[in-house]
């Protein structure tokens, strides 16, 4: 038997996630079901070679339909990210494009096991420094959280089997925007106190995978998921840290206040059983930094 999973939108994290299950499926020597990863995206080249790989624009709603009606699946994780951002853009890509989804999923035979809808903390609006969780109040007053929690709900709503999965900020390979800033002898300061919340890439990926695999086991999901790593911390903290690692003096702390400040329980997720990679900024940049490095000597 065969598990069809089909990412749209599959960028960065979405290909991670492809990549985790099918690693996964390959360390396990019982397996009784193999995995088959669909990855959508407008350059299917882009994608790894162990994927289906299919060239479609979510924004194009009639051949996208077209495309995605043939693609029946166990499994979809809209995953995907605006090319404009304002709020045209974020429209265009986070409820346009999931209707048009929706749309396509309509003409399966069988609906799916679960769709996933990958969105962001930024639906939070609480800038206390207190706690937020899947309970928290949303009434975010910028466009982006208004359209993410817009897509939400029209995922909500629309009678199937769903979970949105609320992602912090994310790092990791290829988002190295903090730790140029502090090469570049950029900080954040002090006063007044902004705390941060991240994700690093791959634990973005490992809890989409998990959750997959809960499904897989019989278990049932909550409708919404806050993903961010177990650690909040102000963000001086951490550009701090990182000029520490960097061996650098920090002399501009002109860095700008983050949305809001707020601290993100993760506390359904850990109780899902999923474990982090990197559970901390400390991990995350750690391995980042160690990169970098191996990186500048090969070259």
């Amino acid at each position: 038997m065969t598990i069809r999973v089909l990412i749209i939108g599959c960028g960065d994290v979405g290909s991670e996630c492809g990549r985790q299950l099918l690693n996964d499926q390959n360390q396990d020597k019982d397996r009784t079901q193999d995995v088959e990863i669909i990855g959508v995206r407008r350059n299917a080249a882009k994608l790894p070679e162990a994927f289906t790989r299919i060239s479609a624009d979510f924004t194009d709603a009639e051949s996208f339909i077209s495309i995605i009606k043939q693609q029946a699946a166990d499994f979809v994780i809209y995953s995907a990210a605006a090319s404009q951002h304002d709020e045209a853009g974020y429209r265009s890509a986070y409820v346009d494009g999931l209707n048009n989804t929706l749309s396509a999923i309509a003409h399966w035979p069988q609906p799916p096991k679960h769709i996933f809808f990958t969105s962001s903390t930024g639906v939070y609006h609480q800038a206390d420094h207190g706690w937020v969780d899947e309970t928290s109040a949303t009434e975010p007053t910028r466009f982006s959280g208004a359209i993410m929690l817009e897509a939400e709900q029209l995922l909500a709503n629309s009678g199937l089997p769903s979970s949105a999965v609320r992602f912090s900020g994310i790092y990791g390979p290829g988002r190295n925007r903090l730790i140029n800033a502090v090469k570049a002898g950029k900080g954040a300061p002090a006063e007044p106190l902004s705390y941060s919340n991240r994700i690093h890439r791959d634990d973005c990926a490992g809890v989409l995978a998990h959750l997959i695999q809960l499904t897989l086991l019989g278990k049932a999901l909550d409708s919404c998921y806050l993903a961010s790593d177990c650690e909040p911390a102000p963000l001086a903290d951490v550009t701090d840290w990182l000029a520490q690692q960097l061996n650098t003096e920090l002399t501009d702390f002109s860095m700008g206040r983050m949305a809001g400040s707020k601290r993100c329980d993760n506390r359904r997720l850990l109780e899902s059983g999923y474990q982090f990679k990197y559970p901390h900024f400390r991990s995350g940049y750690a391995s980042l930094l160690k990169e970098c490095s191996a990186n500048k000597n090969e070259s």
